[in-house]
């Protein structure tokens, strides 16, 4: 054997060696491909009820929050109500009562006084505090008016 022909046999045997290689990895990229396509196959057909399931979902939400929205605006609608009654009844009740307290009071305060005169308890009344002058925004006490002498008739 020549040369020429080892080197022929030498290429010739390189070459079975990567056709070989070649074929195994395309063996393997089809089986890759046809497991990849069933698994395309397989979440196809589950994702078209999950999708079914959620449109039900959000249309039964939406349905929900249709109802709260109605129960929503009769909420107001009877707060709006009772808010009026409550104006109306403290317009209606609120008047007469305070005057019927401030009536109250002032019979109070005409059964103690008279009580008072009668007994001859009326200089045991109690003094009014002395006036007070305001001169530019200031109040200056009776003192300082020159009624140095009412201080000790006070004591």
């Amino acid at each position: 054997m020549t040369g020429g022909e080892v080197a022929g046999i030498l290429v010739a045997v390189f070459w079975a060696i990567l056709v070989s290689f070649l074929a195994v990895a395309l063996a393997r990229l089809a089986q890759t491909l046809k497991a990849t396509t069933k698994l395309v196959a397989d979440v196809t057909e589950q994702a078209v009820p999950l999708l079914c399931d959620a449109s039900a979902t959000v249309r039964s939400a939406q349905t929900q929050l249709d109802r709260v929205d109605a129960i929503a605006t009769d909420v107001q609608e009877v707060t709006s109500n009772a808010s009026a009654l409550s104006s109306t009844v403290a317009s209606t009740f609120g008047g007469p009562l305070v005057k019927v307290a401030a009536f109250g009071y002032g019979v109070r305060k005409a059964v103690a006084g008279r009580k008072g005169g009668a007994t001859g308890d009326s200089q045991r009344m109690p003094r009014k505090a002395p006036r007070r002058t305001v001169i530019v925004g200031r109040a200056v006490p009776a003192a300082r008016r020159g009624k140095r002498n009412d201080r000790n008739a006070r004591d």
